[in-house]
């Protein structure tokens, strides 16, 4: 990776594949941040890739230097990041799972496509189910698993202190509590490590007088899980926070920040969980995931994160996802033009 802590920020190529709702608001997002001197956005859908890159492009006199284009898969070629977006959209009304039979194929063709071109980046998977198709992209494109990152719970960690920092009337970047496990129906809320300037969340709450019970937990936990059918069922779709989410996560490569983030990535002996990828708060360098954390669950988190792996291995049993023969081989790229919501 080129000029880490401290280079210019000229230097750095992003390619982004899929250029929709998630997509087009993260290349935005990366524009007014000034992280990256090159855009390249690939998308199927020409035509509308090719909008996005001019309304880019015309925002560029207001912003920071930076060349944006539409591209192609070769453009990936010297990219440091490369951020997958691409797939079938999430439509009301439909579960993440759901969703797999459709991504998986377009995954056999759009990893071996960049990384035909590319072999020395790092891979940053948005598309849902999440932790499947990022463990999909890191089996078919033979990278280290340390190179290619899900997006994961960085979303739903953001909604979790989002929504107990307004029940607690307190700055959300004061309140500090993870999701971990699977991106959906099986992530599990880690209460017992929650606090505030590093009081326990119920220490904090007994000197404050805010009790939050059982039932109030429970209540939080729904609105965090069911925030993005919520918002489907409302707008259509989620881009703002998965696209400020991914530019965290990309920021932390570039900069070398090591920040932890609650990134999807390979599980392997934490709790006897192995041979999968789910959430755990990460260390993230310019060599992607420095080290995952291991967490001091308490005895229903550890058996909550228990079957969301054994949920995640499950389908994983059922997939077919070695390694294309000939990476060269690539074939054309057939799959809906929207990427999937968050």
């Amino acid at each position: 990776m080129k000029n880490i802590k401290g280079g210019s920020s000229l230097a750095f190529r992003i390619a982004i594949v899929g250029a929709g709702n998630v997509g087009s608001t993260f290349a935005y997002s990366l524009l007014l941040s000034g992280l990256a001197g090159e855009i390249v956005l690939i998308d199927a859908d020409k035509q509308r890739a090719g909008g996005e890159v001019m309304d880019l492009n015309h925002a560029l006199p207001l912003t920071r230097p930076a060349r944006v284009w539409q591209g192609v898969y070769a453009d990936c070629a010297g990219a440091d990041v490369i951020v997958i977006s691409a797939g079938a959209a999430q439509r009301k009304g439909e579960t993440r799972p759901d969703l797999l039979k459709r991504n998986i194929e377009v995954f056999k063709e759009i990893i071996p496509a960049v990384t035909r071109f590319n072999r020395d980046g790092i891979l940053v998977i948005a598309t849902n189910p999440v932790d499947i198709l990022s463990y999909a992209a890191w089996k078919l494109s033979g990278f280290p698993a340390s190179r290619v990152i899900g997006s994961g719970t960085v979303l739903d960690t953001a909604r979790f202190r989002s929504i107990l920092s307004s029940r607690l009337n307190l700055d959300p970047r004061n309140v500090h509590s993870y999701i971990i496990g699977e991106h959906g129906d099986s992530e599990v809320p880690v209460w017992s490590l929650a606090n505030v300037a590093g009081m326990p969340l119920e220490d904090y709450c007994m000197s404050l007088g805010c009790e939050i019970g059982k039932e109030e937990r429970e209540e939080i936990n729904r609105q965090v899980r069911d925030a993005a059918y919520e918002i489907i069922a409302r707008k259509g779709a989620t881009h703002y926070a998965v696209a400020a989410g991914l530019l965290r996560i990309v920021e932390s490569i570039l900069r070398s920040q090591n920040s932890i983030l609650t990134v999807s990535n390979l599980i392997s002996g934490y709790y006897d969980i192995n041979d999968v990828y789910l959430s755990l708060p990460a260390i993230i360098n310019e060599h992607g995931v420095r080290n995952l954390l291991e967490l001091n669950l308490d005895f229903k988190e550890q058996r909550a994160l228990r079957d969301s792996a054994a949920q995640m291995r499950t389908t994983l049993d059922e997939l077919d996802l070695h390694p294309p023969v000939n990476l060269l081989r690539v074939k054309p790229l057939n799959r809906d033009p929207e990427p999937r919501a968050e």
